[in-house]
């Protein structure tokens, strides 16, 4: 439930915020007569989003014996692939806002009201099928997947995405979308190493070692599970959010190290190059002759 949250929540404030910029620029500008273009534009990619959703529940749940292990190993690796891409852009975007509103601008000055639709359309749509394919591979690594968790992610991300335009909340949004993006990174790796786990059920990928460890005794003498056991109630919460195994195979906890010391290197890579693209278009402060410093 927690995971569905997360990423729920996630990808429709993203899809929350792209809409609200583009109906204040629409409303900074006196041109909301093509707000209906943008409502008719998010209906589209909604419905779009939940046929795409019906599509995948379809093709899952044709699956079964050792092509459904396989069918579910693919997915995670698949959305784990996706989660790192997806972060690793938003952490280099800084200037989505402005972009946005130059695309906007350039679409309505040329009247172009199938280029507004589209525009929207396209980026609606993508938060929707990215979160088909992250809370179906959710779905597949957790036994507690929720619906209400999702719907409650939505909820809440268009309530916020709602205040923030409204004037009536102040969000440092880059810090947020570092907080998520580090659960997300966590998220995407218990993703990677469940798929290898699945990929091993289905004897695709070797198991080598069985069990690193094993934290998943027996039932309590007085019922109940332990406190790390993957359905005790510290481990269930761990399994849900970052992919928690009290049995990990050897090759799970290599993949799982592996992914989070790449993404690591990628992150700082991204950063680098996004401040070293601030610089680049920072303008240059003067120079203060006698001292060489710049005149503040």
């Amino acid at each position: 439930m927690i995971a569905s949250f997360v990423i729920t929540f996630r990808e429709a404030l993203e899809a929350a915020l792209i809409v609200g910029i583009v109906l204040g620029y629409l409303a900074r500008t006196g041109q909301t007569r093509y707000n209906r273009v943008v409502y008719m534009a998010i209906g589209a990619a909604v419905t779009a989003s939940i046929a795409g959703a019906a599509l995948f529940n379809s093709i899952a749940g044709g699956f079964t014996g050792r092509a459904e292990q396989i069918f579910e190993g693919a997915t995670m690796l698949i959305g784990a692939a996706l989660l790192t891409t997806m972060i690793l852009w938003m952490m280099g975007q800084r200037r989505v806002a402005t972009e946005l509103r130059e695309k906007v601008a350039t679409t309505v000055a040329e009247a172009q009201r199938l280029g507004l639709f589209a525009l929207v359309f396209v980026s609606v749509l993508r938060e929707g099928i990215e979160t088909v394919i992250f809370l179906g591979a959710a779905s597949f690594a957790a036994t507690d997947y929720s619906l209400v968790g999702a719907l409650g992610g939505l909820l809440v991300a268009g309530l916020l995405g709602y205040a923030i335009f409204a004037g009536s909340m102040r969000l440092d949004l880059g810090k947020f979308f570092t907080v998520t993006s580090i659960l997300l990174v966590l998220f995407a790796a218990g993703l990677a190493a469940h798929g290898v786990h699945e990929l091993q059920e289905a004897g695709m990928i070797p198991v080598v070692v069985e069990h690193v460890w094993d934290v998943n005794p027996a039932l309590n003498p007085n019922g109940g599970y332990p406190l790390l056991h993957e359905n005790g109630s510290l481990g269930s919460v761990l399994k849900a959010l970052f992919g928690y195994n009290g049995n990990p195979s050897l090759l799970e906890v290599v993949t799982y190290l592996a992914y989070l010391l790449l993404v690591s290197v990628l992150w700082r890579r991204v950063e680098v190059q996004r401040k070293a693209a601030e610089l680049e278009v920072r303008p240059a402060l003067p120079q203060n002759r006698s001292e060489g410093m710049p005149v503040e």
